[in-house]
């Protein structure tokens, strides 16, 4: 634990945004966790709870919700983002007034802007001017903020372009219960965090068909496959995808009733329409956008992505769940380490 306690802000008091500050709260760092919701900001300061995220968890008293962006960022030395992909162009922009020295923004969100095709981090320094803005790190990994408030063991990473502010977001997290690696492929970072939300999204749906774990296993495992196409076309190291970010955050999300990509999926399958889906989750389900996303940028490498072919087929071209989970299964044949070899042949061309 550092001896050194920072002022840190935590823009959006969702279950991530109020989960980890408590991890740094633990840490005995100076938190102020803002969002936009007065009543919920008044119901952290009076009960310090956030019962509408993180149901029945006591949250320490060294977490202050602030309404207010710039009594919130007023002389901090981090920032924590953790607001849905779509908001983070918007909120940047409100934040900026209130910025007057560089500050290191560290992003929690997993997601890719459809259309601008832009990951979040390249989002970050494309609204932020360079003077207001030191580092760029995105925090990632297998972590459901259920379990992390409970502060059941947790293991994430941290990656930039700067190993230096890496490292230094790292030590801000690190304790007993939240276990941090840094790793220096932030391509392959936000990418693997992005893109399997896609899949955990495919695996709910096979779930409320009520296929089995064989169907589930083998979406998962061609899942991966699916990333590491595409992230090491955009520039990532396949090896990323076999760690945290990669397997593990996959893994956590397709199976976990905690993950809302999962939950969407599985009433997709059960037969609800897009708009009954996002209505009954009431919150952001991120891999409906990544997916537009993803599909959109297969068609800019040229990569083949049928899991994620399929999805958008179901979620914007009204297709049935079934006709594509059955379309899938009848594809053309290939051999399984096919694609392994094509993403290791590519990269050492590169």
């Amino acid at each position: 634990m550092q001896e050194h306690q920072e002022k840190i802000a935590v823009i959006g008091a969702g279950s991530w945004g109020t989960a980890l500050s408590l991890v740094l709260a633990d840490n005995n760092h100076e938190v102020r966790l803002w969002g936009h919701n007065r009543e919920q900001i008044d119901e952290l300061n009076t009960h310090h709870t956030n019962n509408k995220y993180l149901t029945n968890v006591l949250l320490p008293t060294s977490i202050v919700g602030y309404h207010s962006l710039e009594e919130a960022l007023n002389g901090v030395e981090a920032v924590i983002l953790a607001v849905p992909t779509k908001a983070i162009r918007e909120v940047l922009k409100e934040m900026l007034p209130s910025i007057t020295d560089p500050i290191t923004v560290v992003h929690v969100s997993k997601g890719i802007e459809p259309d601008t095709l832009l990951r979040i981090s390249e989002m970050i320094e494309e609204e932020m001017p360079k003077e207001k803005l030191s580092d760029v790190v995105v925090l990632s990994g297998p972590s459901h903020a259920e379990e992390v408030s409970l502060r059941q063991p947790t293991t994430v990473t941290v990656s930039s372009n700067s190993m230096e502010a890496a490292e230094r977001v790292q030590d801000l997290f690190i304790n007993q219960n939240f276990r941090v690696y840094t790793n220096p492929d932030i391509i392959g970072v936000e990418v693997g965090g992005a893109l399997k939300n896609i899949i955990a999204l495919a695996a709910g749906i096979t779930d409320g068909l009520g296929y089995g774990d064989n169907a589930k296993a083998a979406l998962i495992t061609r899942g991966l496959a699916e990333i590491a196409r595409l992230g090491t076309k955009m520039g990532a190291s396949p090896l990323t995808f076999s760690g945290l970010t990669g397997i593990g955050d996959l893994i956590v999300t397709s199976t976990s009733v905690h993950s809302r990509n999962w939950r969407a999926g599985n009433l997709l399958g059960k037969g609800q329409n897009l708009d009954e889906v996002l209505e009954n989750m009431g919150m952001v389900v991120e891999g409906v956008r990544t997916t537009k996303a993803a599909y959109q940028l297969a068609e800019k490498y040229g990569v083949k992505m049928p899991i994620t072919t399929a999805l958008y087929n179901v979620l914007f071209n009204h297709a049935k769940p079934k006709d594509e989970v059955d379309l899938l299964m009848t594809r053309v044949k290939t051999h399984e380490m096919e694609d392994l070899a094509n993403v290791l042949v590519e990269k050492e061309l590169q």
